[in-house]
């Protein structure tokens, strides 16, 4: 949580966090990634077998890719998909590859081979060290489909879909927690679109029967962007066997300033969606007198909210259907650390989130032949799935606002746009984590900081030696990141559009 208040560009700002102001625990599974069978994502990102250049493993998979998502330290990754999910068939992917059939792809209008499926990602997934999230077909799948897939993945009984898992060498149950109830399903694009009422009704009889076969698995619902409709009726109509509702927002800007602050709308979005979970969990009788309406709670659970699709994407600068192949700059990684910032401020209400995608498709790594290349956005990623985590603090900043252009238009009338954008953290190992966005494209900002320790970590990313549309090559990585120490004494001064991370232990020694 972030308190506000605007000064002019003559005044100093102003940055005030304590670590006896915490509010709430920062779910690790916010730094989530996602893998979709979309361009180069699986085949040439995740799988690789075909690789003269001794980047793979015994399995066929990118190990420089295995070692950035370690790096990165990536709790939770899912998959298959995206709108690719809509007609995928799990048990193509599954069994003696030579026997594995190719299949017309309509999302992205490919053919897949299902050389890579569910037995190769949860290798993958064991290999990197973080949970499998599956997403089940609720396009042109069934729910016996989604039953069987369940069974296969989950059981150790002695039923035929687990036979099958073990006849295909793996004995023991993958545990498989995490399983959405489709993706994107009111969409126009999305094959077998469904009206809200439907979409509904089938997802509360999915869940019912998931929940009968697997109690113990975590069921995410088919939200939209948090803030229409489809999110409140299906929440109403679902939330008994809802344990997260998943959302989706994209942003981006060809002009930097409604770039980088585009990702304020997701904070709106995020504390919409809350509210109307708390709508879902009441009851109302408005069959009594009017000044005597009644409210009853219809379920103690409470969903959290899982950001499972966002990221910066401009369709026009990176086609879909060409691969979604974007090149991030400057702009674009400060835009990346405000949305890392909007999850940590609102991680009362977050239980998860992955960024859109992991690998080459509007991604923080992209593979060539020979290697891989970090982009600009993937240096927050690794800075807050590094030290953001523990606890949220409560933040108060002065700092001056950006009254221009936004993207949304509605974001400039609605939200406060400080040119400082900040979140805190109190680590378990007691360090006091700022992650501080300037997104001022020709200032810098000096900026009073109360520290109580006589060094301060700093981690810089951007700043005065780039410029705004920099970004990395596979034979030039103009921005990485930049260690530096500060005695905690005077101001600190944040460069121009820079990512900054500051640590120090909270105890002062």
């Amino acid at each position: 949580m972030t308190t506000f208040t605007e000064i002019t560009s003559a005044e100093r700002p102003w940055i005030y966090t304590s670590p006896d102001h915490a509010i709430s625990r920062i779910n690790p599974l916010i730094y989530g990634g996602f893998t979709e069978h979309m361009g180069r994502c699986i085949y040439g990102g995740l799988y690789d077998p075909e690789n003269q250049h001794g980047l793979v493993d015994e399995n066929g998979f990118r190990t420089d890719v295995i070692e950035c998502m370690k790096e990165l330290n990536v709790p939770v990754v899912r998959y298959p998909g995206g709108n690719f999910v809509a007609t995928y068939r799990w048990m193509d992917g599954v069994g003696p590859r030579a026997k594995r059939p190719k299949r017309p792809e309509l999302a992205w209008l490919g053919t897949e081979s299902n050389q890579f499926g569910t037995d190769e990602f949860m290798e993958w997934c064991k290999i990197v060290g973080a949970e499998p999230y599956l997403a089940l077909n609720m396009g042109t799948g069934t729910l016996e489909d989604a039953l069987a897939w369940v069974e296969y993945c989950n059981s150790d009984k002695d039923t035929y879909y687990a036979n099958v898992r073990r006849e295909n060498g793996h004995e023991v149950p993958y545990r498989v927690k995490y399983w959405a109830l489709g993706n994107e399903m009111w969409g126009p694009w999305y094959v077998e679109q469904h009206t809200k009422e439907d979409y509904a009704k089938k997802a509360y009889q999915w869940g019912k029967a998931l929940k009968l076969l697997d109690p113990s698995i975590k069921l995410i619902l088919c939200g939209k962007n948090g803030c229409s409709d489809w999110d409140r009726y299906v929440l109403q109509e679902c939330i008994r066997f809802t344990d997260m509702h998943s959302i989706h927002h994209y942003t981006s800007d060809k002009e930097h300033y409604a770039n980088a602050l585009a990702p304020k709308s997701a904070e709106r979005a995020i504390e919409i969606t809350a509210s109307l979970i708390d709508l879902a969990r009441c009851e109302i009788n408005m069959d009594v007198f009017p000044d005597e309406i009644s409210t009853k709670a219809k379920t103690r659970h409470r969903p959290t909210i899982c950001f499972d699709e966002w990221n910066v994407w401009d369709p026009e600068r990176a086609p879909g259907d060409k691969g979604a192949e974007e090149l991030y700059d400057v702009s674009d990684m400060c835009a990346v650390a405000l949305w890392l910032n909007v999850f940590v401020r609102q991680s009362r209400y977050i239980g998860m989130a992955t960024v859109a995608q992991s690998v080459n498709v509007i991604a923080p790594l992209m593979t060539t032949e020979t290697g891989i290349v970090k982009q600009t956005i993937y240096w927050p990623l690794l800075l807050f799935s590094k030290y953001m985590q523990g606890q949220t603090l409560a933040v108060h900043v002065r700092a001056s606002a950006y009254h221009g252009r936004t993207s949304p238009e509605w974001l400039a009338s609605t939200m406060e746009l400080p040119l400082l954008d900040v979140s805190a953290a109190l680590g378990d190992d007691g360090f006091i984590n700022v992650a501080v966005v300037n997104a001022s494209e020709t200032e810098d900002a000096e900026t009073e900081l109360k520290v109580t320790a006589e060094s301060v970590q700093v981690f810089t990313v951007g700043g005065n030696v780039n410029e705004i549309r920099d970004h990395n090559t596979k034979s030039d990585e103009k921005v990485s990141i930049r260690n530096s120490e500060w005695d905690g004494k005077g101001r600190f001064t944040f460069e121009k559009h820079s990512f900054t991370l500051l640590r120090w232990k909270a105890d002062g020694k």
